[in-house]
């Protein structure tokens, strides 16, 4: 069965097939059609979860392993199998085949690939997951389609917005739609709903200004504290507004809050990172060693703080403590806000 972005939430809405197979390299299509899938497989009580991930020296008895082990929490699981390169090699082709022979019916096995070129396409193993369940295949939307689609995310935020407010922000986006979602919900936290004009967009996007709030929060997490310095200040010479900046940084906060708790409860702290994409995945990794689960519970509370300031619901100086929270995350030992309390590490 052939899928496509359009008709995946009506699907879904009917029997689920024992495998999916997505594949295409668009970031943030292929996360909300893994997202879909997941929720829709929860709501059915598929409730244990377990991820592969195929990299070298992958051993794929563990595919057919996971489809053959009794769940440990739950009747149903989902098995998550991710594969960049969308090449299994022959040994993982023998055992997608395999598995597409006789799929388990208490399990989904989702799989994430890589676009595939013309040949893996008529190969023998992605026919096999075809015909025992779904693929869809994700492309690059045109011109045309990524302003169609920006326009359409605009007015599911509520805003109202004509063609060339629309085209505008699709331009400063270069058509990277995971760009053109984060600025849209930029947008949503400093704008009210209702119409939007291009001046409105110009002045809120800003060509992503000099300075943006996620490059902000990727200096912290790499340590660089001079760079958090300048950008703050250039982001707080700019106007930007403290509730876009403070989001940027509680979203990736939460983050590695989760990463640590889970190590430190030996279990695979990977897992929570499993929105994060490409390069920055290693980088939060790392930051997110930085510090104890008992430090990242502080900084979270510093960041629950920091709202309760900006909202005036408690007394602070936003910009002053926003640097130092940002410090603290990358790692100044003498740094933490005095709101807070002083945390080993």
């Amino acid at each position: 069965m052939k899928l496509t972005p359009q008709n995946l939430a009506a699907n879904l809405q009917k029997t689920l097939v024992p495998v999916y197979l997505l594949t295409g390299d668009e970031l943030l299509q292929m996360m909300e059609a893994g997202d879909a899938i997941r929720a829709a497989a929860a709501t059915q009580g598929y409730t244990e979860r377990q991820v592969l991930q195929l990299e070298p020296g992958f051993d794929w008895s563990q595919l057919l392993g996971e489809a053959a082990a009794m769940s440990l929490f739950a009747e149903r699981k989902l098995i998550e199998l991710r594969m960049p390169t969308g090449k299994p090699g022959r040994e993982g082709g023998k055992a997608l085949r395999e598995y597409a022979a006789n799929p388990p019916e208490d399990n989904i096995l989702l799989i994430h690939s890589g676009k595939l070129d013309k040949g893996a396409r008529n190969s023998a193993w992605v026919k096999a997951l075809d015909k025992a369940g779904a693929s869809l295949q994700i492309w690059d939307l045109d011109p045309a389609a990524t302003l169609r689609f920006v326009k359409e995310r605009l007015q599911k935020s509520g805003f109202i917005v004509d063609q060339d407010a629309a085209r505008l922000l699709t331009e400063r986006v270069e058509g990277n739609l995971l760009a053109a979602v984060q600025e849209i919900e930029k947008l949503s936290l400093i704008c009210q709903p209702g119409p939007l004009d291009v001046a409105e967009i110009a002045s809120a996007v800003a060509d992503s200004a000099r300075y943006n709030p996620f490059e902000l929060i990727d200096a912290a997490l790499l340590g660089d504290s001079r760079r958090c310095i300048k950008i703050l200040r250039g982001l707080q010479g700019e106007g930007v507004h403290e509730v876009q900046i403070l989001w940027a940084i509680s979203r990736d906060v939460r983050i590695m809050s989760d990463y640590a708790s889970l190590k430190a409860a030996r279990q695979d702290p990977a897992t929570a990172l499993n929105s994060i994409w490409g390069q920055r995945k290693a980088m939060v990794a790392r930051a997110g060693n930085r510090h104890s689960a008992v430090t990242w519970a502080s900084i979270l509370g510093c960041c629950i703080h920091l709202d309760r300031v900006i909202k005036g619901l408690a007394q602070g100086n936003v910009w002053d403590e926003l640097l130092q929270l940002l410090l603290w995350i990358a790692g100044e030992p003498a740094i933490q806000p005095t709101s807070q309390p002083r945390a080993s590490n």
